[in-house]
């Protein structure tokens, strides 16, 4: 039972997969804190699935999970990535990278996040330093001098030293503490779902860009592969309502042969793109992370890993200032450890998002030129391999 107005050293709105990572990895690097959680939803952690969705880990990542005690229990569920091959349908341009060619065992690996979302929930049940309040919300946030008062939806009151936002894109906790956010509308879908192979996939992840739009295909376990479809939102509607068999063979002509036969689908999901990116990365006592901070376009699958490497310096600076957590030093280092590379990303993945969206001629043979271009000289592909695992920065 916890008291009323108890005082904790951090409480982290939003227990989904960064706030859950980030309270576990929290309390690896400093396992005497008070900590809490708040999440909106009640715990349901499903068993994973053919419908499972999946997040993609570059190998920087991995070391990450690896460094919290966490890699070891999820790499038997994971996929290797052995090979990205990135063309562009219908143009010559088109680049490949392999793991071998980098001297690393994978350049990434793909995780269902059902797996990562019961190792935690097992993990964190464990440890009695942390208070969960499920299902809850902060409705009323009053800064202090030394703490945040956070009042939540059914009238209790909790204060922190720190309050850490991981709320998602749409975070609500986020507009209370003051935050602006700065939102780009690409008018477009990502329709996800998971495909059946009709022969193995070879570790091999495929980023094709089309006249619908791109086309992502993650390798799972299973001879599965994950689908990210973007599309145009005019479109979206009329690929939803396709039948399984209908909605294959769609895939299948969007994107070719490349991957092989396409022999059966999932259930699908959709959901609008935009770029969100708040105007601040700390305020009073108050820091995001996580999606709550940057909200990308998939098109490069680097939100989580961006998210990681946001956890990682929030742990780094909470060490470092272990008896003024939350304070001025300590959130400034991290805006500044954290500005540079949520910089350079979102500046890429929206970049690309435009270059690749744009069906003008000139612009189409200058991307294909510079995918040419990749395959033809190893020091222009090189930073888009370490780019992609996460040692680009």
């Amino acid at each position: 039972m916890v008291e009323h107005g108890s005082l904790f050293d951090i409480v982290i709105a939003g227990g989904g997969m960064a706030g859950s990572t980030l309270a576990w990895a929290l309390l690896q690097a400093n396992p005497a804190l008070k900590l809490a959680i708040i999440e909106q939803q009640a715990e349901n952690i499903s068993p994973a699935s053919f419908d499972s969705r999946s997040i993609a880990l570059a190998a920087a990542s991995t070391g990450l999970l690896k460094h919290w005690g966490l890699w070891a229990e999820l790499e038997p569920k994971a996929c290797a990535i052995a090979n990205i091959r990135v063309s562009d349908r219908g143009h010559f341009g088109k680049t490949d990278l392999s793991a071998a060619e980098y001297q690393q065992g994978a350049l990434g690996y793909v995780l269902e996040v059902e797996h990562l979302g019961k190792l935690l929930s097992e993990k964190l049940a464990a440890k009695t330093q942390l208070s969960w309040f499920a299902p809850a919300s902060i409705s009323n946030i009053t800064p202090l001098q030394d703490k945040q008062l956070l009042t939540l939806a059914d009238g209790q009151q909790l204060s922190s030293k720190l309050l850490l936002i991981a709320e998602g894109g749409l975070s609500q906790s986020r507009a209370l503490a003051g935050f602006s956010v700065k939102e780009r509308r690409y008018g477009q879908h990502a329709i996800i779902a998971n495909l059946a192979l009709a022969q193995p996939h070879q570790h091999t992840a495929f980023e094709r860009f089309t006249e619908h739009g791109p086309i992502a295909l993650l390798p799972l376990p299973q001879q599965r592969y994950s689908l990210v479809y973007t599309l145009d939102d005019a479109a979206v509607n009329q690929v939803m309502q396709l039948d399984n068999a209908a909605f294959v063979e769609y895939v299948q002509q969007a994107f070719g042969y490349r991957a092989g036969v396409f022999a059966g689908s999932g259930k699908r999901v959709s959901y609008p793109l935009s770029l969100r990116l708040s105007g601040e990365i700390v305020r009073h006592r108050v820091a995001l992370l996580g999606n709550s901070l940057h909200n990308l376009h998939p098109i490069a699958g680097q939100g989580f890993n961006l998210a990681l490497r946001d956890i990682a310096e929030l742990v780094q600076q909470v060490s470092h200032y272990p008896d003024d957590i939350g304070g001025y030093a300590m959130l400034r280092a991290y805006q500044q450890a954290r500005q540079k590379d949520i910089d350079v990303v979102s500046t890429a993945t929206d970049a690309l998002v435009r270059l690749f969206s744009n069906r003008s001629r000139p612009i189409a043979l200058a991307r294909n030129t510079g995918l040419l271009m990749m395959t033809l000289f190893d020091e222009l592909k090189r930073p888009l391999a370490e780019q992609a695992m996460g040692f680009g920065r």
